[in-house]
């Protein structure tokens, strides 16, 4: 039986963010601004204000719409900003990462790899850049100087997605498998499976207190799971396989989207945000 979730007055609200489908989106460092990385071949910045007890809304003060837009060389299926929220990584289909810097909005750093790429991460210090791979592997990588530390064999299928404890204490790693393993990130061992989802795990992200894990897949719904237990605490149902999901690091915000196309124009990708106060 699934836990009653512990918040009140859920909502969600959905926003327009690019001419095609969106693949990936996160929050910068104090949860102020969301990127989205989309098929269009362009990463947008938005502004997010929230307003008292769980509203927001997302604008730009200049236009009314995204604030920085960097054109990049292939089809972009991952995003992530660096703790400190000074760098932006972008991955994408051709397994070629970009890191650019915010400041300027361009690209410091190139890297095309030899085998396949799916999601990135760093940890909350900034000085390990993780790669989860289609061998299964997690690749720990120094950064700034990207240099390979560790090759960890997380899964027996391809690895899809990794998330980053805000604590410190974790990180998670979905997989091909149908399974998300939370690993010790100090002994670099795997301490728990979460098993609720059917289909190969596409994307997973901590809530900002680390309590909280939220997954999805191809099945029609995002699980949100008590990182302790490992038990189901909430679903929100989806119309079609969510490609990103991420939590606002400082209010209980998640954004996502996926394959499901705007019922206004069917070209246009959108994304998500469903919030809640705690009861």
């Amino acid at each position: 039986m699934e836990e009653t979730i512990p918040f009140k007055n859920l909502h969600s609200r959905e926003y327009q963010g690019h001419k095609k489908k969106v693949h990936s989106v996160a929050w910068n460092c104090i949860g102020t601004k969301l990127a989205s990385g989309s098929v269009d071949q362009t990463a947008r910045i938005w502004h997010i204000e929230p307003h008292g007890h769980g509203k927001f809304r997302l604008w730009d003060a200049r236009s009314g719409k995204c604030s920085q837009q960097a054109e990049l060389s292939g089809e972009n299926i991952n995003i992530t900003y660096k703790p400190d929220g000074t760098h932006i990584a972008v991955g994408n289909r051709d397994d070629e990462l970009t890191i650019l810097d915010v400041r300027k909005f361009k690209p410091i750093h190139k890297r095309k790899f030899s085998y396949e790429v799916n999601e990135i991460a760093w940890n909350m210090t900034g000085d390990m850049f993780f790669l989860t791979t289609g061998n299964g592997t997690v690749e720990v990588l120094a950064y700034p100087s990207l240099r390979l530390v560790d090759t960890l064999m997380a899964h027996t299928a391809g690895c899809y997605c990794i998330a980053i404890d805000p604590i410190g204490r974790y990180f998670a790693v979905g997989s091909a498998d149908s399974l998300v393993s939370l690993w010790d990130i100090s002994e670099m061992l795997c301490v728990r499976t979460f098993t609720k989802l059917e289909w190969p795990v596409r994307t997973i992200s901590f809530n900002y207190t680390g309590e909280y894990i939220a997954s999805a897949s191809e099945d029609l719904f995002i699980d949100i799971s008590n990182v302790q237990t490992g038990r189901s605490v909430h679903q929100i149902p989806c119309r079609a396989a969510m490609n990103s999901v991420e939590w606002n690091p400082k209010y209980n915000l998640l954004a996502y989207a996926g394959d499901d196309k705007n019922k206004y124009q069917a070209d246009e990708g959108v994304f998500r945000i469903f919030g809640f106060e705690s009861a």
